[in-house]
């Protein structure tokens, strides 16, 4: 009979538990319970072929406890089976002790929110976790075996210079390595991506350096972000400037152009002298519009916003801006576009600046692709962006594209590779975006290209038809009181008040346009619309004379007038109790049209 047990040394009792006795005459299968038995089968078709049976058992001994054997087996000469058996609870207990650990690594390295890739003293590579292999494109099954520098790819961010290898500098050195925060790793795919931290030595316990670990993050986001904090503290910094400075240049502005335009509707038959004069307007819009990016900077200037579709103003800017040129322009525009709220001014700014930027780039010809599609942002996608739905407007040209170390520094203010560039342009078009809680980036690849990118959160409002400006006549009537520090811009306000059809008189202060409107009302010859300059040196300013006429005079039309910055009461006027709002520098017929919607002669 197969398996019966003729003999035992003294080992084998001390294993089974049973004396030997008890084990001769009894089958073997008495040492293995009926589960054991099916797992690993006494293979005696492979003894009778002359092979010996090796395998790993669980032995049960006589007092139901369980030993862990190695078991030999092969068949004898004369048809009998001998059968070694050997302890091997040891062996087992460190190996399931080294199967926990390596579960225990595999665990902790698929937890750590790093990337981590482990050499061998030839620099190839052992382990990668799933952020690593998330990040080089490489799956452990295909880099493993294979030299770091074929799947952990990395250059000079400035230079784009392969970098060195950090596994070699550690095995050279000994020590734990700093990877530069200008490198970038090249995954499998070509994306990439800015990366930092460290590579250190791996030691045995005799310290000797058995290999190296590669700890690494992506810091893409990051960058962008502190990129982006960077850029707004240098935009505030400019805007302390471009504030303290905007009143009283804009004052001088009304001043300087208003007497330009009085002298050019004067003089109507010198025709030499209306050139000049024109010319003159040219030069002002030129400063007024450079003052205006200045200001943009600065804490106020707050986007005026409205309900709107965005695409219409985007398609009628671009092809102003394209106008006469030789490139060719592809949209590419959501028919199910969800609305927006923006400032339709400082939105064309934005455009038109771009758009210009691209033309330059395309001396002799090419085309643009301005695509514009709604768009989701996730949470913690973009850290400077709040998740919800979003417009995206992309805007790419085939021009000769930004060097890599000029890309960095576009949205700087006054930085500018143009010979006769201010480099407030796409500054400018930063901080309008910004105000406007959006993204602007820009990529390019030099040669090829450059793609500008803007995020503007989309709107759930209907379109707000009664906000938009109507047309308005030049001529007007009415009784108009202008409050204003400065003499010269009471003088330039009352003369074209007078060329509009108005009446009007002048305060140089808050007390003193009180009193000239309660000798007005007290009189019977009430104003129709007041004018006030927001800041007043010294005296009683636009808020609080507006504060005095409402207790007074109830609705009158009440005009807030400006050209320093940081003040909201330009961007919103209404929120402050104000009809309506003006900047300084105004032309006459900026304040006609204002007057024109508001002011009703009392009769």
């Amino acid at each position: 009979m197969i398996g019966i047990i003729y003999g035992a040394n003294e080992r084998a009792s001390e294993l089974s538990g049973y004396s030997y006795d008890e084990l001769i005459g009894e089958s073997i299968q008495i040492l293995f319970t009926e589960e054991e038995r099916m797992r690993v089968p006494l293979r005696y078709d492979l003894l009778k072929q002359g092979l010996v049976v090796r395998s790993d058992r669980i032995l049960t001994r006589k007092d139901g406890s369980t030993v862990f054997i190695g078991m030999n087996t092969k068949m004898m000469p004369d048809g009998t089976y001998q059968t070694f058996i050997r302890d091997m609870s040891e062996r087992k207990i460190a190996e399931d002790n080294l199967a926990a650990e390596k579960e225990r690594l595999a665990v902790t390295l698929r937890s750590i929110g790093d990337g981590v890739i482990t050499t061998d003293t030839d620099c190839n590579i052992v382990i990668m976790n799933k952020i690593a292999e998330e990040l080089t494109g490489w799956s452990l099954s295909d880099a493993a075996g294979r030299a770091l520098s074929d799947v952990f790819n990395i250059i000079d961010e400035s230079s784009r210079l392969q970098c060195e290898n950090p596994a070699e500098v550690v095995l050279q050195t000994g020590l734990i390595t700093e990877i530069e925060n200008n490198t970038i790793l090249i995954s499998r795919d070509g994306t990439e991506r800015i990366i930092s931290d460290s590579g250190a030595p791996i030691k045995d316990n005799n310290n000797v350096i058995s290999g190296v670990v590669i700890v690494f993050r992506d810091m893409t986001e990051k960058r962008k972000l502190l990129d982006a904090v960077q850029q707004t503290d240098r935009l505030n910094s400019l805007g302390v400037l471009a504030g303290g400075i905007a009143h009283d240049f804009n004052n001088l502005l009304s001043g300087i152009f208003g007497y330009i335009e009085m002298a050019r509707l004067k003089s109507t038959s010198d025709k030499v002298v209306m050139d000049y004069l024109d010319k003159a307007f040219t030069v002002f819009d030129r400063a007024r519009s450079l003052t205006q990016q200045l200001l943009t900077f600065s804490k106020g200037g707050l986007p005026v916003r409205r309900t709107g579709n965005v695409a219409l103003l985007i398609k009628e800017s671009t092809a102003f801006a394209l106008s006469g040129s030789n490139i060719s322009c592809e949209f590419m525009i959501d028919e199910d576009l969800r609305l927006c709220d923006f400032d339709e001014n400082q939105m064309a700014q934005v455009i038109d600046n771009i758009i210009i930027n691209a033309k330059q780039a395309m001396p002799l010809g090419g085309q643009i692709l301005v695509s514009v599609k709604n768009f989701f942002i996730g949470p913690d996608i973009y850290p400077m962006l709040q998740s919800g739905n979003y417009i995206k407007i992309s805007i790419s040209d085939t021009g000769i594209g930004i060097q890599q170390d000029h890309l960095k520094r576009i949205f700087d203010p006054f930085f500018t590779t143009k010979q006769q560039g201010n480099g407030l342009g796409l500054a400018t078009c930063y901080s309008i975006i910004k105000k406007h809680d959006g993204l602007i980036e820009a990529k390019s690849t030099p040669g090829k290209g450059s793609e500008f990118i803007i995020y503007l959160p989309a709107s759930e409002k209907e379109i707000d038809r009664s906000s938009y400006p109507v047309s308005a006549g030049l001529a007007g009537s009415g009784k108009i009181l202008v409050m204003d520090d400065e003499d010269f811009i009471r003088d330039i306000s009352l003369d074209m008040l007078k060329l509009l059809g108005y009446s009007a008189e002048e305060a140089s202060d808050g007390e003193e346009a009180l009193a000239l409107l309660a000798a007005a009302e007290k009189d019977g010859k009430p104003f129709d619309g007041v004018i006030l300059d927001l800041t007043i040196p010294g005296g009683m300013g636009g808020r609080e004379t507006l504060s005095g006429i409402r207790k007074l005079y109830g609705d009158i039309p009440v005009f807030a007038s400006s050209g320093f910055s940081e003040d909201p009461v330009i961007s919103k006027p209404k929120d402050y109790g104000f009809t309506g709002s003006i900047r300084k520098p105004y032309r006459k017929d900026e304040l006609a049209e204002l007057l024109s919607k508001f002011v009703v002669k009392k009769k």
